[in-house]
């Protein structure tokens, strides 16, 4: 995969030399090029920004130097905005089919808008809330779209059962020693009995779920839950998909 980032912060991006996301550069898996916005102006004070129409508040970023850019670097453009749709796993699944990825980060206001309609962008955003630009939220992406790349992750299997793989959060995880500050490890997960921490791991799986991000167990398609999961849901007194609103 190829990967352009465009911005006018670029040393912002050193950490995708390190861990994981540097091991997939240097193997050739990943191509990622970091470029400053201000090369593609023609000022002497390579400007990048103007006051906005209509008046208001803070300045925005000019269309001129982002269609150069644009027009030189192409591929499906992503543009990180607190007004954009959310970023989920199922996207991350989705560019990380795309063979070429370009990011741009927004700052000030934002990018003049038709520069997103002009190169057919995405407008992308984490969550409810606003930061000083778009630099940290590509950082974001391109973790969660590298590491679904073939030959990033060590063992790929650990992708199959994580959090949002199948719509719901993962299972607490433990690890050695067995007691640890007076906290014991559940028995079952030391039992041996692999289809019993299947089952404990499910079900612990959907409480979580319930608790943390009730909206995530709404929308669960119902035919995806066994009779287990039903009735697990049911003895917790918690709503089950396709059975109505039960009151919170």
């Amino acid at each position: 995969m190829r990967v352009d980032i465009v911005s006018v912060f670029p040393e912002y991006f050193a950490p995708l030399d390190l861990s994981l996301i540097g091991k997939a550069r240097s193997s050739g898996v990943l191509s990622i090029n970091v470029h400053d916005l201000r090369d593609w102006t023609h000022d002497v004070h390579r400007t990048v920004d103007d006051t906005p129409y209509g008046g208001g508040p803070g300045m925005v970023m000019r269309p001129g130097p982002w269609g150069d850019a644009l027009d030189q670097l192409g591929g499906t453009l992503i543009v990180p905005s607190p007004a954009g749709v959310p970023f989920t796993q199922k996207m991350a699944h989705s560019l990380a089919a795309e063979a070429h990825l370009t990011f741009a980060c927004g700052r000030y206001e934002g990018i003049d808008q038709r520069v997103v309609e002009e190169f057919g962008g995405l407008e992308v955003s984490l969550g409810d809330y606003v930061l000083f630009g778009g630099e940290v939220a590509v950082l974001v992406m391109l973790e969660a779209i590298t590491r679904l790349l073939p030959g990033v992750l060590g063992n790929a299997d650990s992708l199959a059962d994580e959090s949002h793989a199948h719509g719901l959060l993962e299972a607490p995880m433990y690890t050695k020693p067995f007691e640890w500050r007076g906290h014991t490890v559940p028995d079952v997960l030391v039992s041996g009995h692999h289809g019993k921490i299947a089952r404990w791991r499910r079900d612990q799986s959907l409480l979580r779920t319930a608790a943390r991000r009730p909206d995530l167990l709404a929308a669960l398609d119902p035919a995806t839950l066994d009779k287990r999961d039903i009735a697990l849901l049911r003895e917790a007194g918690l709503p089950v998909p396709g059975e109505g609103v039960a009151e919170w």
